[in-house]
């Protein structure tokens, strides 16, 4: 956050000298207080409108990118007022769309990768405990038939009964769905289960079906279940009553429905207002930056799909509609 915060103030005074140097060629001069205000304005456009993760470059990389720009700034000391400035001023515009492409590209492949190993990791914690599971079935199923020989019913109904809840849980992130998808499905169970959080997944159907690649499935249910924990996470520190998650998903008349629903604690307005909208809206606390709802939003919105949500009384609602053929 502070290299941000140093990074978008330098290009500030950088875009100042070399616009208020481009403007001096007119025959009539700008006030330097109009200037400031267009680059403080521009700048704040930028910040909002752009994601740039320039703190995935390296310090030497950035360095050397405004030593190239600050030594543009020399043309200005040692020439006249020419129209000739607007060279330095469009390769200083130039080495930042560079910077910004460069570092998002960089930012975009380290987060592919680092999903590829996640999603690796899931499933093959997955697939683990389900050769587990069947490897010790026989050994249950023994156990059982020895308390029903010995007349122990209520004690063989129980084990059942324990027996039966842990094989639902797996079930239920596995039955149908591919190997990435029932993993992530599995592991965030199993992350809301150790924070005392009640998951409720209600399918019709398959998450897998979806007409999505197997990464964009995963991104938009890990992002969603995801904030849909942290958020339930805070709300029983407050509230001290077990929160509850549910994912619900069906196909109704040529359209696949995806909500969630989760407790959460109220949500101010003006982040509410522009939450899948505006890069940087979260509703997380700490070092958080909303990449989250952006990329849930960029995952609906490049398949044709359609987002709504709505907070009411301790509850957020997403609800996704896509359509089951994409034009």
């Amino acid at each position: 956050m502070i290299l941000n915060k140093i990074y978008w103030a330098t290009i500030a005074v950088l875009g100042f000298v070399h616009l208020r140097s481009v403007l001096l060629n007119l025959s009539f001069q700008f006030p330097i207080i109009i200037i400031c205000l267009f680059i403080v304005c521009f700048i704040f456009f930028l910040y909002k409108k752009v994601p740039v993760r320039v703190s995935i470059l390296s310090y030497i990389w950035n360095s050397s990118l405004f030593v190239m720009q600050a030594l543009l700034v020399l043309i200005y000391i040692t020439d006249k007022p020419s129209w000739i400035f607007l060279v330095p001023f469009l390769i200083f515009i130039g080495i930042e769309t560079v910077r910004i492409i460069w570092a998002n590209q960089l930012t975009s492949f380290t987060k592919k990768l680092k999903e590829f190993e996640e999603q690796n990791n899931q499933f093959n914690e997955t697939f683990r405990l389900v050769r587990t599971e069947r490897h010790d079935f026989l050994k249950h199923v023994s156990a059982i038939h020895y308390l029903l020989e010995d007349g122990k019913y209520s004690e063989a109904k129980a084990y059942l009964d324990e027996l039966v809840d842990g094989y639902e849980e797996t079930n239920l992130s596995i039955k149908g769905e591919r190997g990435v998808v029932a993993g992530v499905l599995h592991k965030l169970y199993q992350q809301a289960k150790a924070s005392d959080i009640e998951v409720v997944y209600d399918f019709d159907l398959p998450l897998s079906t979806l007409p999505l690649s197997d990464q964009h499935v995963v991104a938009l249910i890990g992002n969603l279940l995801s904030n849909s924990i942290d958020a339930c996470i805070d709300w029983q520190k407050k509230h001290e009553e077990q929160a509850c998650v549910t994912l619900q998903f069906y196909k109704r008349s040529g359209l696949y429905l995806l909500i969630c629903k989760n407790n959460s604690l109220p949500i101010p307005a003006d982040i509410l207002d522009g939450l899948f909208q505006t890069y940087g809206k979260t509703t997380k606390t700490g070092d958080h930056e909303g990449f989250g709802t952006e990329i849930i939003h960029n995952i609906v919105k490049d398949h044709e799909g359609f987002l709504d949500f709505v907070y009411k009384e301790h509850e957020f609602t997403i609800k996704i509609k896509l359509p089951a053929i994409l034009g």
